[in-house]
C-alpha cells in the first residue's frame, strides 16, 4: 500500500509543479500566456513567424521553446511551427531546430504520459491475450514501429505520443526513433508549408517534395503491412508446432 501512496503524491506533486510554471509566468507577464494561446489556436503560419520576429535576438531561442511546447502538448499540428522555422532561419538551420525541438517535445510527452497513464495501461493490457501480444511486439520492434510512424509526414504526433507511452517500447528507442524519423517527414512538411506561403514562382520542388511525400506515406504503409503479414505467418507455425 505505502509504494502506491507514494507514488500518487509523486503524481500529484508533478501536476502542481506543472501548474505552477504555468502561475509564475503568468505572473511575469500576464498576456504572454493568452496571446499565445490565442496564436496557438489560430494556427495562422505567417502570424506565427511575426510573433516569433518580435523577439528579436532570442526569436531562434523562443521558436525553439515553442515548436518543443506544441509537440509536448500535441496542439497545434507540428507543421505551423517547423514551416515557421525554416521561413525565419532558412530551410536547412529551419528543419534541424524543428526536428530537435519536436524530439525533445515528444520525448517530454511520452515521459509524463507513461508516468501517469502505462501502469493504468499495464492493467488492461494484463486482461487481453491480444493487447498483450501487441505490447510485446511494441517492446521487441518498438524502435522499427516508431521509426516508420515518425517517418510519415502529416500523421498526428499526439497519437504517436501516446502509443510509444502506452506501449513497452524502450525509452532509447523511442527517443532515437523519434529524431531520425522526424527529419524525412519535418522536411517534407515544412518544405511544402514554406512553397505554399512564399508562393515560390518555380514549383519544381514542391512538386518533387510532394511526391516524395506520397512515395513516403505508401512505403511505410505497404511494409508496415508487410511486417504485420511475417509477425501473423510466424505465429501461425508456432501454433501449429
Amino acid at each position: 500500500m505505502k509504494p502506491k501512496i507514494g507514488m500518487g503524491v509523486l503524481k500529484l506533486g508533478a501536476a502542481l509543479a506543472i501548474v505552477l510554471l504555468f502561475v509564475i509566468i503568468h505572473l511575469i507577464s500576464p498576456d504572454f500566456l493568452p496571446s499565445l494561446f490565442a496564436l496557438l489556436a489560430r494556427g495562422d503560419i505567417p502570424a506565427t513567424v511575426d510573433y516569433i520576429r518580435t523577439f528579436g535576438e532570442w526569436a531562434l531561442v523562443f521558436a525553439f521553446l515553442l515548436t518543443l511546447f506544441t509537440n509536448a502538448l500535441g496542439f497545434p499540428p507540428a507543421i505551423i511551427f517547423s514551416t515557421a522555422n525554416v521561413i525565419l532561419f532558412g530551410i536547412v538551420p529551419g528543419i534541424i531546430l524543428s526536428c530537435v525541438a519536436e524530439t525533445v517535445g515528444v520525448t517530454i510527452a511520452f515521459l509524463l504520459m507513461r508516468f501517469y497513464f502505462r501502469e493504468a495501461a499495464e492493467r488492461v493490457i494484463a486482461k487481453s491475450t491480444f493487447l498483450s501480444k501487441i505490447d510485446q511486439y511494441s517492446g521487441t520492434k518498438g524502435f522499427l514501429v516508431m521509426l516508420i510512424g515518425r517517418m510519415v509526414p502529416y500523421l498526428p504526433s499526439a497519437l504517436l505520443n501516446a502509443v510509444g507511452a502506452l506501449s513497452s517500447i524502450r525509452f532509447r528507442d523511442y527517443v532515437l526513433a523519434s529524431l531520425v524519423g522526424k527529419f524525412p517527414s519535418t522536411g517534407i512538411e515544412a518544405i511544402i508549408g514554406h512553397d505554399l506561403i512564399m508562393q515560390q514562382e518555380d514549383n519544381t520542388r514542391l512538386i518533387v517534395v510532394v511526391l516524395c511525400a506520397i512515395l513516403l506515406i505508401y512505403t511505410a504503409i505497404r511494409y508496415e503491412r508487410h511486417i504485420m503479414r511475417m509477425e501473423g505467418a510466424q505465429e501461425q507455425k508456432e501454433n501449429q508446432e
